[in-house]
């Protein structure tokens, strides 16, 4: 399908900065771990659905290769520096771009003490090229180090994204340079969040019976539709004005379920969403099954505070121009659910054991809706303490129509008094509140590792 495989050369350095775009904010050598860059060139190909073949809302697709156009990207590994440490999974990450540049975590201290590798791809033309009017792609960053990179078009995305996992999985080339250190892979497994998740979702149903490159996929944050396989010169721009009723509606629709994951690869697919998502994927919701997990987070939506906090350092280092953070949105940070997604996925592909089945978040009516507490909290999904025992109505409801706020969500801090009738003083909340995180780490969606700071935070946001 690929035809001769890309290829890779580096460790990239240099250029106007010295560093690579979007490089993790962590010390490294804490960790073991090293970060290296490299570009990744060849031939991809670009696909199709047969013809006269519906795309079902099942998701049973079929694609077909079209032709072939040259690309040349970059990755950054992150690996043990002790080959002993490696688990033998690497995780690829298809970067998210909805914001005109490339996203991605390599900033989770859980993945590297867990002994992941991790591969970022820059899988899109937007990563390169940027969005208008700012142009904040890899290419006007920093000329110098990414002027020669080049995707035509997301249509050939898919394929570019298959060649950066054979580049770094088990059978990988080694004849002259090899990104994985020599590291034993084992191991392949695809991850995507929001608008990448998306594009997955299009791999998981077309690609990968094809390609058979990944041996497991994450997606985070998923609307539950994905991308068409050919958008030509259409690119996803959240940024753009608004100027229509229609374009508001279009845009609005995008985040709306319309299509379930493919059931018949026998690879395990893991899902984790926020209570926002969980609203977009009610009508697509599946049944949990022996290759397919689907988690929902109450109280939680698409953005945080937390999560905002740690980009922002990101983009301050960049010298990234990033529209102003929106105050009082939701502050349950989907992190930690992240971080134990990994670990589960490793534990099933390694032992066979699937992630434990979690209870989903309650609707009601019809059309359906979330149902709620007495302080407006999602009912039933996944608890994190900060649902359990709340300062806050914390939940995926927007503060304002517009599509940002839609995917922060909103915090709206109880009143002094009522906490205090609530819980009588701060000891007794924070007594509560080690309880309920003990309860989501014996349910194996916290990693105990995140409850002295998620215990620290609780304790700082009791009202004065």
């Amino acid at each position: 399908m690929t035809g001769s495989p890309a290829r890779v050369t580096g460790p990239v350095s240099g250029g106007k900065y010295g560093w690579p775009f979007g490089a993790s904010m962590l010390d490294l050598s804490e960790y073991g771990y090293e970060e290296h860059e490299y570009f990744l060139e060849g031939e991809a190909t670009r696909f199709r659905r047969v013809p006269d073949t519906p795309w079902e809302p099942d998701g049973h697709w079929q694609a077909e290769a079209v032709d072939r156009a040259p690309f040349k990207t970059r990755f950054i590994v992150y690996r043990p520096r002790d080959a002993a440490r490696f688990n033998g999974t690497v995780v690829v990450t298809w970067n998210n771009v909805t914001a005109g540049h490339d996203l991605f975590g390599a900033g989770s201290p859980e993945l590297f003490d867990a002994g992941f590798a991790l591969a970022c791809l820059t899988t899109q033309k937007v990563g390169i090229d940027g969005l208008p009017p700012i142009h904040q792609g890899l290419a006007g960053w920093d000329a110098e180090r990414y002027g020669s990179l080049s995707i035509t078009s997301d249509d050939y995305a898919y394929d570019v994204f298959t060649q950066a996992a054979l580049a770094v999985g088990p059978n990988r080339e080694r004849s002259e340079v090899d990104p994985m250190g020599g590291l034993e892979v084992l191991r392949v497994v695809a991850q995507g969040a929001s608008q990448s998740a998306g594009r997955l979702a299009t791999y998981i149903n077309a690609i990968q019976p094809l390609a058979r490159a990944c041996d497991g996929f994450i997606l985070t944050i998923y609307f539950g539709r994905g991308s068409p396989l050919d958008v030509g010169e259409t690119v996803v721009n959240i940024n753009a004005p608004v100027t229509t009723p229609e374009q508001g509606r279009d845009l609005q629709n995008q985040l709306k379920g319309e299509n379930r994951l493919r059931d018949d690869l026998g690879t395990p697919i893991f899902v984790v969403n926020s209570e926002l998502e969980a609203m977009a994927c009610h009508n697509v919701r599946q049944a949990d099954t022996d290759t397919f997990r689907y988690w929902e987070c109450a109280g939680t939506s698409h953005g945080s505070q937390q999560g905002r906090a740690i980009r922002q350092r990101l983009i301050d280092r960049d010298h990234v121009i990033a529209r102003p953070a929106q105050p009082n949105i939701n502050a349950i940070p989907m992190a930690p659910l992240f971080d134990i997604a990994f670990q589960h996925m490793h534990r099933w592909l390694v032992e066979g054991t699937p992630p434990p089945i979690q209870p989903k978040i309650e609707f009601a009516g019809d059309p359906a809706s979330v149902v709620r507490d007495e302080h407006g909290i999602a009912k039933g999904g996944i608890r994190l303490p900060q649902a359990d025992v709340p300062l806050a109505q914390n939940s995926a409801i927007p503060l304002s129509e517009d599509i940002f706020a839609l995917l922060g969500g909103s915090s709206r801090p109880f009143a002094a008094d009522q906490v205090i009738e609530m819980y009588g003083d701060v000891e007794q909340f924070i007594k509560r509140f080690e309880a309920a995180a003990q309860r989501a780490v014996d349910a194996s969606v916290l990693p105990a590792g995140h409850v002295a700071d998620l215990v620290q935070e609780a304790r700082a946001r009791w009202p004065d």
